[in-house]
């Protein structure tokens, strides 16, 4: 049946079945052709929190645009929870959002963030003489994971003996940030439990850090001022909330899907070890190519119309980055890993997984010349 034909009454018509596809956990493995149907259909399709925006051009524009707000998305996707995160300025917006973007801004420096280069270079090696004595391994919980949760917790300052509950913690809240409309009872306990012990452990790390200051980064927030004005207790760790989730768990998902691209795409594989100097450029395609973190959500403040669809104050949209990324109206061969798209010379539309506007990933400060609009300079 023709998607852009309406479907007899009753019946499911295929746009309507790629929208439940494009989030049942079962298609998890595999979201991209449900995408593929809804780009088709149009930049916005129904969906059950608002409209599903499918393509680049429409999702960019919302996302750089401040008329889109991006503080009610806990509300949206946890309409019902019995548990209230601590408020972080990933859910806020000016001026709250500004005043606490700063603060962690002075204390999440390149410099600070370039100092941690050794460390990550000795522990990846450490891991992989582990792996190579096992001979065979889960790349998930020997690599992918140790990894990213390490830097963090030492960047912050957590004590060795904690990475694990530290783990524990963050995988019950990285799950329970997913809708709750796809998540079971167990996992919504799991989250519930999961914030629980977050605030109660770096609550009092926190604490620990006011009478006892060390040379990391729970220190420097505590420090951070600007205009004198500090971050509350509960800022904080909203903060350290999202620097835990987002820069470990999003991690742990780059990892996994960057070599699982790379196996099934032998080619590009050689490609890369013929040329090592394409690894930072690999790194931003497979961003793109499968995404860490598939949606994001916004809501209008302000009446506008986008690509011939109004809104109106109040109205709430599904960004589906995942699918933006993979629109061919953005991409030359969407579909395809190629190491080389955002190599020097090339010229490339951003990909959108480290998101845009206010809202722009804290810790990727990419160089510019990675940016290059297919008609820019």
């Amino acid at each position: 049946m023709n998607a852009h034909h309406p479907a007899p009454a009753g019946e499911i018509t295929p746009v309507q079945q790629a929208v439940i596809d494009s989030v049942d956990p079962a298609w998890r493995h595999d979201p991209y052709r449900s995408y593929e149907v809804l780009r088709e259909a149009g930049p916005f399709v129904p969906g059950p929190i608002g409209h599903l925006v499918t393509r680049h051009t429409e999702a960019e524009a919302i996302m750089q645009d401040p008329r889109w707000s991006h503080a009610e998305e806990s509300e949206l996707l946890h309409p019902d929870s019995d548990v209230e995160l601590p408020g972080s300025f990933l859910w806020m917006e000016p001026p709250d959002h500004t005043r606490l973007r700063g603060l962690v801004s002075k204390a999440f420096t390149a410099r600070t963030i370039e100092g941690t280069r050794g460390r990550a270079e000795r522990l990846v090696s450490d891991l992989f003489d582990k792996i190579l004595a096992q001979g065979e391994v889960d790349l998930l919980s020997e690599l992918a994971y140790p990894l990213p949760l390490t830097m963090v917790c030492e960047l912050l300052g957590v004590p060795a003996e904690a990475h694990d509950a530290v783990r524990r913690m963050s995988g019950g809240i990285a799950r329970g940030l997913d809708p709750d409309l796809l998540l079971s009872r167990e996992e919504l306990d799991a989250r519930t439990r999961s914030v629980h012990e977050f605030i109660q452990f770096f609550g009092d790390l926190v604490e620990l850090r006011r009478r006892d200051p060390r040379p990391d980064l729970i220190t420097a927030l505590v420090r951070a001022e600007a205009s004198g004005v500090r971050l509350t207790t509960t800022e904080l760790l909203g903060t350290l909330l999202i620097l835990v989730v987002a820069g470990h768990e999003t991690t742990v998902n780059l990892i996994g899907n960057g070599v699982l691209a790379l196996v099934r795409n032998p080619d590009q594989f050689a490609l890369l070890k013929q040329n090592p100097d394409l690894a930072a450029p690999a790194v931003d395609e497979i961003l793109r190519y499968d995404a860490p973190v598939h949606l994001t959500t916004r809501t209008a403040r302000a009446p506008m119309t986008i690509a011939g669809h109004d809104f109106a104050p109040g109205d709430p949209v599904v960004v589906l980055l995942a699918s933006a990324n993979r629109d061919p109206g953005a991409f030359p061969d969407a579909h395809r890993l190629d190491l080389t798209r955002y190599a020097r010379g090339h010229r490339a539309r951003r990909h959108l997984s480290f998101g845009l506007g206010l809202h722009y990933c804290l810790g990727a400060p990419w160089p510019a010349w990675r940016w290059r609009s297919p008609s820019g300079p």
